[in-house]
């Protein structure tokens, strides 16, 4: 049977590309992916405010396809655009809250904690993602010449990067490296520290700097490296700023703690997130006292796929 065809549309982000195709493969589709470019000042306008046309967008040059999934302010227009000038009957899917009438499109996926609902919502418990159970299985053996070889366990440090509501300078960025270096001395453990798109280079100079040649610091974004350390820790660590790699941890069922940086405004909605993650014992904070526990592993994006290939069904 012939795959239906599906046009991805982000802002070029990693977790929102990590979005669209997580959920693009979970719906077996035959995907290309677009980069969206606002023009000129509808750049600054929120969407319900910017006109469905073709002229607020720089061009994408797909035209054949079945099913749009779009991510992010700037795709939302250019996806009720193009369903709505299709010469076919095309289904699109937005994650996260569009913010403009849902009726724009078949299907809203949303988390939790941004609080919507509706009839073609479906909410998920955190961030869908693009990682499965059996490429982290497959990747397991990657990081076996870089780590040190011997019978320590390993804690693994996911690293996000500065935003508008998290700062990642020294004060802050050396809180989270004592808490951790005494986790590892006291438990034996050996650290390996993975790096994400927004990490800064210098704050991986430091984490080398800091833990020295008894751990391992992965000095630039790796996919397989990831996958590998989430197959081979005992015990996940990831920065408070990424609802998506604190999503994507939860798939393995291991116990992940968070490392909190005090907010520079009101970060309300990722607390939200935070604290059903904690009620569903998924996470604690760094700084509790380590010990393993289990949950549910955690895969949003099949179940979400799941329901959006019944409703189409039926």
């Amino acid at each position: 049977m012939t795959k239906l065809k599906g046009l991805l549309l982000t802002e070029g982000m990693h977790g929102m590309i990590s979005q669209v195709e997580g959920l693009a493969k979970a719906l077996d589709l035959d995907f290309i992916h677009e980069k969206i470019e606002l023009n000129n000042f509808w750049k600054l306008f929120p969407p319900k405010l910017i006109p469905i046309s073709s002229s607020i967008y720089k061009k994408i040059e797909s035209s054949d396809f079945d099913v749009i999934i779009s991510c992010g302010r700037k795709s939302i227009i250019p996806s009720i655009h193009l369903k709505k000038n299709s010469n076919k009957k095309v289904i699109n899917i937005h994650i996260q809250n569009p913010k403009v009438s849902f009726k724009n499109f078949d299907f809203i996926v949303a988390p939790e904690h941004d609080g919507i609902t509706g009839e073609n919502v479906i909410n998920t418990k955190g961030a869908i993602h693009y990682l499965s159970e059996q490429e982290i299985h497959a990747n397991k053996d990657y990081l076996s010449s870089f780590i040190k070889k011997d019978e320590r366990k390993i804690i693994t440090l996911i690293i996000g990067g500065p935003t508008k509501y998290y700062d990642y300078s020294t004060e802050n960025v050396e809180k989270i490296f004592n808490n951790l270096k005494n986790l590892v001395e006291k438990n034996n453990s050996q650290l390996v520290v993975i790096p994400s798109m927004r990490t800064p280079e210098s704050i991986i100079n430091y984490a080398k700097e800091f833990f020295g040649e008894n751990h391992t610091i992965i000095e630039s974004v790796d996919k397989k490296a990831y996958l590998s350390a989430l197959a081979i820790s005992e015990y996940i660590v990831v920065t408070c700023d990424s609802s998506s790699m604190i999503s994507e941890a939860a798939l393995t069922g291991k116990p992940i703690y968070i490392a909190n940086i005090k907010p520079k405004k009101n970060d309300k909605r990722f607390q939200k997130f935070r604290n059903l993650f904690k009620e569903l014992n998924i996470t604690r904070n760094l700084g509790e006292h380590l010990e393993i526990w289990n949950y549910p592993k955690l895969d949003e994006t099949n179940r979400v796929a799941n329901i959006i290939k019944q409703k189409i069904k039926s």
